[in-house]
């Protein structure tokens, strides 16, 4: 049996009470935590349906359930021994409501592998 739930605001015994419009708009609808070295692999996420590797330090990670549309914000890091990563989104593919591509720059400029990649998706979904 299906059901529904409606509500302005969630409100906790003692922790005080948001609007659930707050919450439905501040959660990342989806997010990975995936070893970028070797053979890819998710060690956790929320609506991921696959990991690509496109070649070094090149990704696509692709959701399960679709954006509303391509505008919405990703955010993330990777882990280096070095001076740190960045991830930069690849010019050649232009983000879609299912999947994103992007490059791990590690110790920049030089693109690179690398054990922990950590991704987060803000936005709507369709």
């Amino acid at each position: 049996m299906a059901g529904k739930i409606v509500a302005d605001t969630l409100e906790h015994s003692t922790a005080g009470s948001i609007a659930t419009n707050y919450v439905v708009n501040g959660s990342a609808k989806a997010w990975v935590n995936f070893d970028g070295t070797g053979t890819i692999a998710s060690r956790d996420s929320l609506n991921l349906s696959g990991l690509t590797d496109l070649g070094t330090g090149r990704y696509t990670i692709t959701v399960s359930s679709a954006f509303g549309n391509a505008n919405y914000m990703s955010a993330g890091m990777s882990q280096d021994t070095g001076f740190g990563d960045l991830l930069s989104l690849d010019a050649a593919n232009v983000p879609t409501t299912t999947a994103l591509t992007f490059y791990n720059f590690s110790n920049s400029p030089s693109v690179a592998d690398t054990a922990r990649v950590f991704v987060a998706f803000h936005g709507d979904l369709a």
